[in-house]
């Protein structure tokens, strides 16, 4: 390890400071009271004929209503779906779309990996704007999945996506939560679309909490000294990387084991093609379970590191601090600006 962004940003390398692993396991998600569907959903189901039976609350969104559809066929049988409503204006047409684009891509490479989005679209009611996602409901069940499994699928869904570009990028806007993520682009250089994304967010963190002097100094120097120093020589010297489909948001809450088959899967995705190292920075924070060394060890033993191989934890630190932003961005009172 050459502990190149270390001394700069003045934290360990192998955990965050002052964080600590959860020690309780993530709820199951529940059923909860009635739940109200507005026309559009009933029209977006995606076989004709189809009568609902039920709609009950399900689990929990931050930003947003979760519900569990129970429906009949027409041909008899039933049939569950999954719904997710965000009442955010713009800001949740966004996310909205920017999930369905995410799953229909990551179902496209490796089906049972994630769940197939069906619809995404209004709700017919006029106020609040509401805008709904309609997919494939799948039981969750153990959170986050075995690290063998998950991290073999994980990997082969990196290996076998293709970008239709053969760059780094996305052909629509994904958020990072309720966060816009620079996606809409396509470079050539993971570099500069990574610099563009860091970029993105500092500028995202110094509206909501200020200039911090002191951090922006350290920005600054991450931006134009350490990106370039880590990660253009992925793309030089005879070296190469390939553009790899990503989750985007990958923690212990967005993947868990399906109770039905017991195989893992994914969810709540912002997508887009990246280096795909990049999906494994937002495991290095003890706050998530996917912290145990036991994930990224499997995942390295289905994905070689990418040289220069000795740089891999540098460039693990240099992807955390785009997720770490993020989160101070969206959690109230959490130290993240301070790691």
């Amino acid at each position: 390890m050459s502990h190149l962004v270390a001394p700069i940003v003045d934290v360990d390398v192998g955990r965050h400071g002052g964080e600590e692993a959860p020690a309780e396991t993530v709820p199951k998600p529940r059923l909860g009271g009635r739940f109200q569907l507005d026309d559009a959903v009933i029209k977006a189901l995606p076989v004709p004929g189809t009568k609902v039976t039920s709609a009950r609350n399900y689990g929990m969104s931050l930003w947003g209503q979760t519900a569990k559809i129970f429906t009949r066929l027409p041909r008899g049988g039933n049939r569950r779906y999954f719904l997710k409503s965000m009442s955010l204006g713009e800001t949740g047409r966004t996310m909205i779309e920017g999930e369905f684009e995410s799953l229909k891509a990551i179902h496209a490479v490796s089906p049972e990996f994630a769940p197939e989005p069906y619809a995404w679209g209004r709700y017919q009611q006029e106020s609040p704007e509401t805008y709904f996602l309609l997919a494939q409901f799948r039981e969750v069940g153990e959170q986050p999945p075995d690290p063998v499994k998950f991290t073999a699928r994980l990997a082969d869904m990196h290996k076998r996506s293709v970008s239709p570009t053969g760059k780094f990028g996305f052909h629509i806007t994904t958020c990072h939560a309720k966060l816009p993520q620079i996606t809409d682009i396509w470079e050539e250089s993971w570099a500069e679309l990574y610099r563009k994304q860091l970029a993105h967010m500092i500028k995202l963190d110094e509206d909501k909490h200020g200039v911090w002097p002191e951090l922006r100094h350290v920005c600054q120097l991450t931006i134009d000294k350490v990106i370039p120093r880590l990660l253009e020589p992925l793309q030089s010297g005879g070296r190469s990387i390939k553009p790899c489909l990503v989750q985007g948001d990958l923690w212990d809450e967005n993947t868990a084991t399906d109770m039905d088959t017991g195989e893992p899967f994914i969810f709540d995705a912002g997508s887009f093609y990246a280096h795909n190292e990049y999906e494994i920075g937002n495991w290095r924070a003890a706050r998530h379970r996917l912290s145990n060394r036991v994930y990224v060890r499997n995942y390295k033993r289905n994905f070689p590191v990418s040289e220069p191989e000795d740089e891999w934890d540098d460039r693990n630190l240099l992807y955390s601090l785009r997720f770490d932003l993020g989160t101070a961005i969206l959690i109230p009172g959490c130290n993240q600006r301070n790691v």
